[in-house]
């Protein structure tokens, strides 16, 4: 079994991630802001608090098999106006703790929209696209990023719109953006997905694209708007 420290631990990724990794037999070092979590108490699980763009972050990286950045940012209107670095400078942090400390295997969160924007019904794309457009900026430029970091076996995962629901184990990857008839994204799939590749060396240096069908409602004009101010 393997070390995987994950950064974001408490967010809505980072919990299925840390919870998915510790069913699995794999010990977790939860890397999160706040440095409280609620899985803490067990022996195959730490939680360390770290803010990604001020602290030394090697320790934390130092013996890892894997690193899962699960960062993310608010959806308030304010954060996302003008969101701290978390994706881009965050990311550069990460990496270069992992270089100081000879760990390699680094997965990260992207978006597909980050490639494509013409994903969804209009009355996603318009609010969706427009509130995030900073945050995919970002991310545009964590990727270009890592694509220079040639002695790091990373991979930046692009899902689509993030949302709640069970674990399904039932999506589509593809290489850099999700299917035409595919907007969402599960947070629990995309932890399984993250966690899939930190126990192996699929998709090195590239960025597969997952999502899955859902109902019609969770594009609805309510779903966005529940969405977005969440």
């Amino acid at each position: 079994m393997a070390v995987i420290t994950i950064f974001g631990a408490s967010g809505a990724t980072g919990l299925h991630a840390c919870a998915q990794a510790l069913e699995a037999g794999h010990t977790v070092r939860a890397a999160d802001h706040d440095g409280d979590h609620p899985l803490q108490g067990r022996d195959d699980f730490t939680v360390h608090q770290a803010d990604v763009l001020k602290d030394d972050l090697t320790a934390l990286v130092n013996g890892a098999d894997a690193v899962l950045s699960c960062l993310g940012v608010g959806n308030d209107l304010a954060t996302l106006a003008s969101p701290p670095p978390l994706y881009s400078r965050g990311t550069d942090r990460i990496c270069d703790a992992m270089e100081a400390a000879g760990c390699k295997r680094l997965i990260v969160i992207s978006a597909s929209f980050v490639e494509e924007k013409n994903r969804g019904p209009i009355w996603f794309k318009l609010p969706a696209m427009t509130g995030l457009i900073r945050v995919f900026e970002q991310m545009a430029k964590m990727e270009a990023n890592l694509h220079k970091r040639t002695n790091l076996d990373w991979t930046a995962v692009r899902p689509g719109w993030l949302m709640e629901g069970d674990i399904t184990r039932d999506y589509t990857v593809q290489a850099n953006v999700i299917p035409e008839d595919m907007v969402r994204t599960r947070h629990a799939d995309l932890a399984h997905f993250m966690l899939h590749l930190a126990e192996g060396k699929d998709w090195l240096h590239q960025t597969p694209a997952l999502a899955r069908p859902e109902d019609a409602s969770a594009t609805s004009p309510a779903a966005v708007a529940r969405d977005m101010v969440a």
